[in-house]
């Protein structure tokens, strides 16, 4: 399954499941007149974001595919978030997105690097 469609499952899941998510596009695009734009977000950033409603906790996931490997930016990403013990890790389906909100976890997903 492609990162797009379970990034988009996951983001039904975690809204139904009483969080608020959003996408983070992340990057350069050249635009027409030739100058570049920066969506100014670091670079690692995890693909969505969103707190839970119950105590407005914050958390970030990153979408993997069954194969998929973090960057060496996502890790960099993932080793600031951990040593702040901020939620975050890495989703490869729905139900490791809510594993991760809701058990609170952090670095879910990342090796020991």
């Amino acid at each position: 399954m492609r990162e797009q469609e379970i990034q988009n499952q996951i983001r039904v899941a975690v809204s139904a499941a009483g969080c608020t998510i959003f996408r983070a596009n992340v990057g350069k695009v050249e635009m027409k007149n030739g100058r570049w734009f920066d969506t100014g977000l670091p670079q690692g950033f995890p693909d969505l974001f969103g707190f839970r409603h119950s105590d407005g906790t914050i958390f970030f996931i990153e979408c993997k595919n069954e194969t998929g490997r973090p960057r060496d930016d996502q890790i960099r990403f993932h080793k600031m978030l951990t040593k702040r013990s901020v939620i975050h890790g890495i989703a490869r389906s729905p139900e490791d997105a809510l594993k991760i909100i809701n058990e609170g976890l952090v670095g879910y997903g990342f090796s020991k690097r």
